[in-house]
């Protein structure tokens, strides 16, 4: 019997979601998950997130507190400096643009082999300060983690449902009677997740295709191969598909880094030695890596040069695995090289750019032949018309 792909998989989950709604979730749930689900306890009840945060032993509690304070700064003093709407008057034309934040945001948060309060955290705060109008909020159904019900309620989250998988996003972007419809869908998940908003893409808005999650150290002689090699290790117990790669101006720290890491983790981990400093940054800029450690003597000198990363984590006390949680900058980043082109969630995710467009009557009758000349080339005679409409008998005479 051949096995189904992803795509084939989730496409048929969609179609179920499509034509079933809760129902089909249901199903689903007991499916792929075990776990018996209602449509009565799809939503998770408010008062269990504060009941949730109480509960929690005194020093997880205060640790997500902390956490959600740097997050909450970070993007606070982000969102002071996103664009505002802007106009300019020149010749009668008025030309601006208008920003907004999107209406209605669902967030998915993984669940499976571990518990990621830390990502609820760092996405559904920054909707908060973008001004997003509805923040929903989807996890694996089953034993739903205190700790992730304590971070929705740190976050300021109302909705939160224990619906997982391509399923989740499906009822996120179709909508069902109890999951209504979202604009946008954020957040990591594994590959059915990302295949599911792949497919999806177009019906909803998604953020980013997360991979699997990848980090680059570029370092000298000046590193202390037991950090570098804790890093390292520390991203590849992410997946079985997670990268760690070591780019090193010394031989020496190669050996030093691999006798270190876990033999677990080293099918996982690619170790090079760059004597060429060019070739090193070369190489750091090619992999576009999701997380760049930059463990040099001058670790600033090379980001004229390294500018691939979904983020850069300067200097040995830097590590990545302060961004996952206490730095304040969003951990969801852009993987699988396409730091190249894409940028990780922030505030500026969440808000979308409209243009402004004012024309004054004598600017347009300054203005519109040339756009009529253009309609005209173009073939398209009612936007021609459109033109003329406009336009006095007397304008119109000798066209």
């Amino acid at each position: 019997m051949v096995k189904p792909s992803a795509a084939q998989v989730v496409s048929s989950v969609i179609a179920d979601v499509r034509r079933g709604g809760d129902a089909a979730l249901i199903r689903l749930a007991a499916k792929f998950d075990k776990v018996k689900l209602t449509a009565r306890t799809l939503r998770v009840p408010p008062q269990k997130f504060a009941e949730a945060y109480r509960s929690l032993d005194p020093d997880i509690r205060r640790a997500i507190d902390a956490c959600a304070r740097r997050i909450q700064d970070f993007h606070y003093e982000e969102a002071k400096r996103a664009p505002k709407t802007w106009t300019v008057l020149k010749n009668g034309v008025r030309l601006g643009q208008i920003f907004n934040p999107i209406d209605a945001v669902g967030i998915y948060v993984p669940g499976g082999r571990f518990s990621y309060p830390s990502t609820l955290l760092m996405t559904a705060i920054p909707a908060r300060l973008a001004g997003v109008g509805r923040v929903a909020v989807v996890t694996p159904p089953g034993r739903l983690s205190p700790e992730i019900l304590a971070a929705a309620h740190v976050a300021g989250v109302e909705e939160l449902y224990q619906v997982g998988g391509p399923a989740a996003i499906a009822a996120l972007a179709l909508g069902t009677r109890t999951i209504p419809k979202v604009d946008l869908i954020i957040g990591p998940g594994n590959a059915f997740v990302t295949e599911a908003k792949r497919q999806l893409f177009g019906e909803v808005g998604i953020d980013l295709l997360a991979g699997p999650s990848e980090l680059a150290v570029l370092a000298d002689d000046t590193a202390s191969p037991d950090v570098v090699a804790a890093d390292m290790a520390a991203q590849a117990e992410h997946d079985p598909d997670a990268r760690s790669y070591l780019i090193s101006l010394s031989k020496r720290l190669v050996d030093q880094v691999r006798s270190r890491l876990p033999k677990e983790l080293l099918s996982r981990c690619v170790l090079s030695y760059e004597s060429d400093r060019r070739k090193a940054f070369a190489c750091a800029n090619a992999l576009a890596a999701e997380h760049v450690e930059i463990v040099l003597a001058s670790p600033k000198d090379c980001l004229d040069t390294v500018k691939n990363g979904g983020a850069f984590f300067l200097n040995g006390w830097s590590p990545a695995v302060m961004g996952d949680y206490w730095a304040g900058p969003s951990h969801v980043l852009p993987t699988g090289r396409s730091a190249r082109f894409a940028s990780g969630l922030s505030v500026l995710t969440f808000l979308k750019r409209s243009s402004l467009i004012e024309i004054s009557g004598a600017a347009y009758r300054k203005g519109w032949k040339a756009a009529l000349k253009m309609a005209e080339s173009e073939g398209l005679t009612q936007h021609a018309n459109a033109l003329k409409s406009r336009a006095t008998d007397e304008e119109k005479t000798g066209l």
